[in-house]
This record gives structure tokens, C-alpha cells and sequence, in this order.
């Protein structure tokens, strides 16, 4: 996986690229938890991923609680078809911010 980061002013985006699969999750967890001083809103381009596991859910679902938690939203933009079933067959396109 390829993470290319972007910021603009209070938005940081992270265009993301292949799978986020056991092996690469961690990867992006690592960029998440990382310190986001005047970052209220964290975009995940999704444009480039064609596949998404368990461990990347999980990932996911700890972007918006670190973000939520510090007073900030996290969204995910442009899944691709596959991934967007994962969110619907998982109940995450109910929890997450999905454009």
C-alpha cells in the first residue's frame, strides 16, 4: 500500500493506494495515531483501494474514534464498489462518513 499524505489547513487527507489488508493496516495506523496539531477533519482517499480486510476495518474504526476524540471528523471518500459492500455487509457505512 502506498499512503500519500496531503494537508490543507485544518484538513489532512491521506490518499491511499492497493490493499489494506493484515499486512498494510498497521502502516495507516501508524499515520493515524500520530500527533494532528490544528487537524479537525482527516479525509481517507479511497480512489486507489480495491480491497479491504478485517484489520483494515479495524484501523477505520480506530481513525474515527482518535478523531472524535479529539474533536475532529474523519470521512472516507470514494470507495470503490467492493469496498463499499464491505461497508454495507459490515454495518460501517453506517458508522463512518462515506462520500
Amino acid at each position: 500500500m502506498t499512503i500519500t499524505k496531503q494537508q490543507s489547513g485544518s484538513t489532512l487527507t491521506y490518499i491511499l493506494e492497493g490493499r489494506l489488508d493484515t499486512l498494510t493496516a498497521p502502516e495507516l495506523e501508524k499515520e493515524i495515531e500520530k500527533p494532528m496539531a490544528g487537524v479537525s477533519e482527516l479525509v481517507l482517499d479511497f480512489r486507489g483501494v480495491d480491497y479491504i480486510s478485517s484489520a483494515g476495518l479495524r484501523v477505520l474504526l480506530k481513525g474515527q474514534k482518535t478523531m472524535t476524540g479529539r474533536g475532529g471528523t474523519m470521512k472516507v471518500k470514494e470507495p470503490c464498489e467492493i469496498v463499499k459492500e464491505v461497508f454495507s455487509v459490515t454495518g460501517f457505512a453506517d458508522i463512518l462518513s462515506i462520500e
